[in-house]
């Protein structure tokens, strides 16, 4: 089939190249513009979806906004069969949802009607989740209410979110291939009406690790937002990302260092960092950091 392609991150990276592998048509690649990155922040850094896409040979177009009538013209005018989103950025007009003559299909990251929104891999795994998953649904207007033609699973278990992007990006992947092997051979099902939930977008409010709650919940926090943006405590004037940690024995107020070996008090638990980073640093197992940066028992760390 003629396919537009609309991503913008990683998560959006496998199931590009296996549309082109299996042999569809990628007409356009649309993700969202360059950003400022780099070292020093100031370069355009094109998005993982542009770089593949060009790897691949495959026209990128970067609109700011697909509200314009000469954006929605342009698209139309690539007649598409189908239009496959994932993890775009942008909304999609009527217009735009109605241009391809199989309308928009798009890979969410979650189990439908639960997780609806920006960030269902991180509020699954902060809300405790058994497991989550990856649906192919055919967009509307509502947010990610469509109907859903097939859905993979899997178990959260301790995944991090860059684990667990990384995991259903592969699902979704080869999902979206088997959908479109054979549209007619994947009735359309319509979302129950109990169970929504929504994901809402990060704060970075959020990230800063609230060593009142429990330890369970402490460590579902670091996995949530881990590899980034990376939750983090205060030491000395100086952020510190926990990127990876173990529950522990031991009790004090929380936030409390418990031991030499960095062992953290919650509010009830406590948790051993086991994947770290300082501001501008490589990420580094505990026994480097404390080498560098010793953190004495009985720091209260905030």
């Amino acid at each position: 089939m003629r396919v537009i392609f609309m991503g913008t991150p990683d998560f959006a990276v496998p199931a590009l190249k296996a549309l082109a592998v299996a042999g569809h048509e990628v007409v356009a690649a649309y993700t969202q513009p360059p950003r400022p990155g780099g070292r020093r922040g100031k370069e355009l850094t094109p998005t993982p979806v542009h770089k593949a896409a060009e790897e691949l040979g495959i026209p990128v177009r970067h609109p700011a906004s697909l509200k314009d009538a000469d954006e929605q013209t342009a698209f139309a005018a690539l007649g598409a069969d189908i239009a496959v989103v994932a993890a775009y950025g942008l909304i999609l007009p009527q217009a735009v949802l109605d241009a391809p003559r199989h309308g928009c299909l798009n890979l969410h990251g979650s189990i439908l009607p639960r997780w609806r929104g920006a960030a269902p891999i991180q509020r699954a795994i902060l809300a405790g989740d058994a497991e989550t998953g990856v649906d192919i649904m055919r967009m509307e207007a509502g947010l990610d209410t469509g109907p859903v033609l097939l859905e993979g699973r899997t178990p959260i278990d301790r995944k991090s979110a860059g684990e667990l992007t990384e995991e259903l990006a592969r699902i979704g992947a080869r999902l979206i291939v088997e959908v479109m092997s054979d549209l007619s051979a994947y009735p359309e099902r319509p979302q129950p009406d109990d169970g929504v939930t929504y994901a809402k977008k990060i704060d970075k409010a959020e990230t800063r690790i609230d060593f009142s709650q429990d330890a369970v919940q402490v460590e579902r926090q670091i996995r949530a937002f881990a590899p980034a943006p990376g939750a983090w405590f205060e030491y000395q004037g100086e952020r510190c990302k926990v990127l990876a940690a173990d529950l522990a024995e031991g009790s004090g107020a929380p936030g409390e260092v418990l031991d030499e070996g960095l062992t953290i008090a919650c509010g009830s638990g406590a948790i051993r960092p086991t994947l770290v980073q300082r501001a501008g640093r490589p990420v580094m197992g505990v026994a480097e950091l404390l080498r560098g940066w010793a953190i004495p028992s009985g720091t209260a760390l905030t």
